[in-house]
């Protein structure tokens, strides 16, 4: 189902004092900011090898990444997977009784379709599957 890992979200509370360590520190290539409104969310990408590190600053209260940053505080949010076909990855996860939190794929960052598995069905980690949009 999983081509690769797409990227690592990681939650922090101010991307201008995240991003040295990522880009300047680590030597990770910055590929820039993106606002994604819908999900109460600023996003700074970084490539490192074939994936990406996203850092999510939420942008209002009501953010889940807000929420996750309250209980506990900055550090990996959720590990994303690249799949070819989303709707078909999410169909066969239902036949397998995997409990979703998007039954179906909504707009990600980087005009990616993304959808998430509940982590009380993937060992507690939040995780996530987008595919690429075909123009």
């Amino acid at each position: 189902m999983t081509g690769k890992i797409d990227h690592i979200g990681i939650a922090v509370t101010n991307l201008e004092a995240a991003l040295p360590l990522y880009r300047d520190v680590l030597g990770m290539q910055f590929q820039g900011v993106e606002e994604v409104e819908d999900q109460k969310l600023r996003v700074a990408f970084l490539k490192v090898g074939e994936s990406k590190i996203e850092l999510l600053e939420p942008t209002s209260p009501e953010s889940p990444v807000s929420r996750f940053l309250e209980k506990g505080g900055e550090g990996i949010h959720h590990i994303a997977y690249r799949v070819e076909n989303l709707a078909e990855a999410l169909d066969e996860l239902k036949e397998k009784g995997i409990r979703l939190i998007d039954q179906t794929p909504r707009k990600g960052a980087h005009g990616t379709s993304i959808a998430f598995l509940h982590p009380r069905a993937t060992g507690g980690v939040l995780t996530e599957l987008c595919q690429a949009n075909v123009a």
